[in-house]
Order: C-alpha cells, then structure tokens, then sequence
C-alpha cells in the first residue's frame, strides 16, 4: 500500500510539472496562411470550407487550439499529430514546393481521403464538424485529381 501511495505522488509531482513544460503552439501573425495554397488551386468554396474545417490545423502554419490543449499530457500528443501532419503536407509551405511535389502532395491527399485516413479518426473525435460525408469525401477527391491535371501538364511540358 505504501508503495502504491509513492507511485500515485510522484505521478502526480510528474504531472504537475509537465504543466510548466509546454511545446510551442503552431500560430502564426499572418492571416493568409494559406492564400498562395488557395490562390494557386483555386478550390470552390465548399471544398475551401473542407479544408478549413478539417485540414488546415494539422496542416498549415495555424492550429486553432481546443481549451484542453493547454492540459499536458494532451499538449505533447497535439504538438507531435501537427508536427507530423506539417511534415506530411503543410498547405502554408505550398509556394515552395515544386510542381512534382504538389502533384504527389495532391495524389497523397486523395489516397488519404479516399481510405478514411484523413482526418484522423482522433481529430473527429473532438471536431465532429471535420467528419467527411460520402458526398463531401468525393466532393473534396474530384478537386484534387482535376487540381493534379494542371500539375501533372506542367511536368510534361519541362
């Protein structure tokens, strides 16, 4: 029993502390993160909707944060999911990726949305908002491979 009490108060000297310990947040000044991304692709509103609601935070230069995103352990497993998603494809970063790279960056999402992947289940957990309907997953698709054309033309031209 002693043991166990020890356990429980170091956990939770541990968790304290974490609490003065936090990752950065993903927030930038600018408040078109995203306008070279969407002036180049020119997504119609409703997939420009789409990608705000369900995309963007994990993929862009600003993450609009829940109020549980300031409690550790939640602030480490956020930071790393947008560390990751901006690893994979940062829509902020869109003017500097080579026409090759956005082709795939395209054929990726598309494989993403197409098998669920995307958003992650996690994300929807909490953004019930972000979850795909059928019509809104082919809406979103159809975008994209009609987007990836126009990248996929430019590469046979160089």
């Amino acid at each position: 029993m002693k043991i166990l009490k020890k356990i429980a108060i170091m956990l939770l000297v541990v968790f304290i502390g974490m609490q003065f310990f936090r990752p950065d947040k993903n927030t930038t000044e600018e408040l078109d993160y995203v306008a070279a991304f969407e002036l180049e692709t020119n997504p119609p509103s409703t997939v420009k909707a789409l990608l705000k609601t369900a995309c963007y935070d994990c993929h862009s230069n600003n993450t609009v944060y829940p109020w549980y995103s300031n409690i550790a352990p939640v602030s480490y497993w956020m930071d790393d999911h947008i560390r990751h998603g901006k690893g994979e494809l940062n829509f902020s970063e869109w003017a500097n990726y080579s026409a090759k790279k956005k082709d795939h960056k395209l054929e990726e999402l598309i494989e993403e949305v197409e098998e669920g992947e995307m958003p992650l289940k996690e994300y929807t957990w909490t953004h019930s908002e972000a979850h795909f309907t059928d019509e809104q997953r082919k809406l979103l698709m159809t975008w994209a491979k009609e987007t990836r054309l126009k990248y996929q033309s430019a590469l046979l031209q160089d």
